[in-house]
């Protein structure tokens, strides 16, 4: 009988535009801010937007690539491909199909999910079973949104946090201990109406009346968003380490979805993760999305602040509204020769 494999991370990538919109950028589109009062709401500095000839496709394969090269794995030895957004190309076809063509990783089954915030980790967790299941295939889990495209710059306290990136993660099996050591995943579906675009699907289609009433922007119940993270995130990071058999003192990095600065800290301390060492990106990136995560973790991988053997620990918070965590083992593969 074949054993289970030990599931984890082999190498990540990320890719933000190039046009830098700073807090003093952003005053010229919303109107009664200033960068002292953006930055205070949030700790956000600045954030990135796309080009006009750039999608979420595109920033997605950037950080695709970059995530193989850092694996050294081939795109053609890719089997599954998972694309986590909520601004993808088109309403068809999914957008992972395009970034599969785009990085030539052409025996991939690719597909789309759409979990808004959350969709890094509850990538990973698919993953996790995909490798499970067939042990010795190698996933390639991508977080990509745009969401510079539908933000209300009249809603300055939304508008204020987002930008655009991608960010990503080759998965597979590793030696133990390292590696996956659990995840868990939860759904709220009474809290839909928390974030929501409300037009463009079946309910409400496309039209001149659904455009120029602006229902194709994005809408969120910050303060409603900030009460459910508070009284949802932390028992769902309790619950997952006490399963592990983990207290929050044993976890030594923690990479939150980086939705704003100011709420990350209350958070920090509600989950009592003040020991750990808290990796934040969104004072240069903003709230990106699904990436968000993938970003921060890739940061924090490149900078060499990960160590070989050191508990990681992942919470994403979004849209549905949904909670997705994942608790992992640090591991550093060896260096490529030859």
């Amino acid at each position: 009988m074949q054993s289970i494999p030990r599931v984890g991370i082999l190498g990540t990538g990320s890719y933000v535009p190039e046009h830098e919109v700073t807090n003093e950028h952003l005053m010229e589109l919303v109107s009664g801010t200033t960068p002292e009062w953006i930055a205070g709401k949030t700790l956000i500095e600045a954030r990135r937007f796309a080009a006009p000839d750039e999608a979420t496709s595109d920033l997605a394969a950037n950080a695709a690539v970059a995530a193989l090269a850092r694996a050294g794995i081939a795109a053609e030895r890719v089997d599954y491909l998972i694309v986590a957004t909520s601004t993808g190309d088109s309403p068809q076809p999914p957008t992972a199909s395009l970034v599969q063509h785009a990085i030539g990783a052409h025996r991939a089954a690719a597909f789309d999910i759409n979990v808004v915030c959350a969709g890094f980790a509850f990538g990973l967790a698919l993953a996790n079973s995909l490798v499970t299941t067939r042990p010795g295939a190698v996933v390639l889990v991508v977080a990509a949104d745009v969401y510079s495209r539908i933000l209300d710059f009249d809603d300055r306290r939304t508008a204020i946090l987002f930008g655009d990136g991608a960010g990503a993660a080759v998965v597979g099996a590793v030696p133990a201990p390292y590696g996956l050591v659990d995840v868990e995943l939860v759904t709220r579906g009474d809290e839909h109406e928390l974030v929501y675009v409300r037009a463009g699907g079946s309910r409400l289609p496309a039209s001149a009346e659904t455009v120029g009433d602006g229902d194709h922007h994005f809408r969120m119940n910050g303060r409603g968003v900030r009460d459910f993270v508070m009284a949802g995130v932390p028992p769902v990071l309790a619950g997952l380490l006490e399963r592990s058999g983990l207290g929050p003192q044993d976890v030594d990095h923690f990479v939150p979805h980086q939705a704003n600065g100011v709420m990350i800290g209350e958070l920090v301390e509600a989950a009592g993760l003040g020991a750990a060492s808290t990796h934040l990106v969104l004072d240069r990136y903003g709230n990106t999305g699904s990436a968000s995560m993938a970003i921060a973790l890739d940061a924090a991988a490149r900078s060499g602040a990960l160590r070989d053997g050191e508990l990681v620990l992942l919470a994403g918070f979004g849209g549905g509204m949904s909670v997705g965590a994942a608790l992992l083992r640090w591991y550093e593969a060896p260096a490529l020769t030859g």
